[in-house]
């Protein structure tokens, strides 16, 4: 997918979605660490959490400040008092506010309920900074197909993204034989599968490395994060699902790597700190300078590299199986894995039941089209009964 830069403006106009999660608390940092005034904020949205938000519109000095819970109004207008920050709340003030005339957008509203808004944000034709998953691999024709209408410029927040992003710096897609995305293996790289099967949400949770939300670390430790990865990857950069690969890197110290027909080989490395691909995007198509840790390859090393077990982690191929069906598939198998993952944190079911759940909902609904944003939608929706029927079944 071309990525062309656009000239720096002496003030970049921001707006975060999904400002008091996790990659937008990092971006919040990074905004009031910027120099003062290369960032005016258009607007901050937040899913329920009224009290941050408004302290993070407050600091920053945001225009707009919107709650997607109409419930959480009150508080956020109440604290916003006399602050002259103009806010609002629901589903269609979100998308209100993602279609602002902002130089760059992040969307990092997680999951389907992101759709919306990263949709209205692409058809502003600026820069989009995508930490959804969800907006490629449920709607990635939709979301690119608006890309390409609009002129809109797509940046990868995720790491394994940004990195090839950044190894592809010198514009050469023609040459390039394929991709790697690097998985740290997540807390049960070595574990049995009997072991995996007794595992408790605590010790699901237990990321060796990154520090993410619930949702993103039990997708990690069933590696279903670097299935919907190698979904996005194949949309966003115009790769086949056989060009792209997947290895596991316990450091993770590469995030990604190109594989050119002349056999270079170009990776991007890093500290695992988020703060470094949210602000290659935020300052792109020029840099900024973050306080995040800075890599020390002689202390770590070694750089270790082994293949998944497609036993143990079966996302995998329920990934590549989705991608390579295309139409609906994607959209069905990340709806019943969010279904799955909460029944998982709820101790519903049991860790391997994640992945089961997600297979028997991609086996009962097939490969459907979805060519809108409607359908796309309703499919998320019917995935979801189907995969809440079959977790009631499994905790009865």
């Amino acid at each position: 997918m071309a990525m062309t830069p656009r000239p720096e403006a002496a003030v970049r106009h921001v707006t975060v979605l999904g400002s008091t999660g996790s990659v937008g608390t990092q971006t919040i940092d990074l905004l009031l660490g910027a120099t003062p005034g290369r960032f005016q904020v258009r607007a901050l949205v937040a899913g329920r959490n009224a009290k941050l938000l408004a302290e993070q519109a407050v600091a920053l000095r945001a225009e707009r400040a919107v709650v997607a819970d109409p419930t959480a109004f009150a508080e956020l207008r109440d604290t916003l008092a006399g602050t002259g920050i103009d806010c609002a709340s629901g589903p269609g003030a979100v998308v209100e506010a993602a279609a602002l005339d902002a130089d760059w957008t992040m969307a990092a509203i997680t999951g389907a309920a992101g759709l919306a808004s990263t949709l209205a944000a692409i058809r502003r034709g600026k820069a989009v900074a995508l930490a959804n998953k969800e907006a490629l691999v449920c709607a990635g024709e939709v979301m690119l197909r608006a890309v390409a209408e609009a002129g809109a410029t797509l940046l990868p927040v995720d790491s394994e993204h940004n990195a090839i992003f950044q190894s592809m710096a010198d514009g050469n897609h023609g040459a390039i034989e394929r991709i790697i995305l690097t998985a740290s293996g997540g807390p049960f790289r070595t574990a049995s599968l009997e072991d995996m099967a007794r595992a408790t949400v605590e010790t699901a949770l237990r990321h060796p490395v990154w520090s993410m939300g619930a949702k993103i670390s039990i997708d990690s430790a069933t590696m279903m994060n670097k299935g919907l990865e190698l979904i996005e990857a194949a949309r966003l950069f115009s790769l086949h699902e056989q060009q792209i690969d997947v290895l596991v890197h316990p450091q993770s110290v590469i995030h990604g790597m190109v594989c050119y027909h002349d056999g270079s080989v170009m990776a991007q490395l890093g500290s695992p700190d988020m703060r470094i691909p949210i602000a290659h995007t935020l300052a792109w198509p020029e840099r900024m300078a973050t306080t995040s840790p800075r890599l020390d390859l002689a202390a770590i090393a070694r750089l270790e590299f082994e293949e998944p077990d497609p036993v143990r982690f079966p996302a995998l191929r329920l990934c590549r199986d989705a991608l390579k069906a295309g139409g609906g598939a994607p959209a069905i198998l990340s709806a019943a894995n969010e279904v799955a993952v909460e029944a998982f944190l709820q101790r519903q079911i049991g860790f391997l039941d994640i992945a089961a759940t997600v297979e028997r909902v991609m086996e009962a609904m097939g490969t459907p089209d979805a060519p809108t944003l409607d359908d796309v939608v309703a499919l998320d929706a019917a995935a979801r009964r189907a995969a809440l029927a079959f977790t009631a079944a499994k905790a009865a």
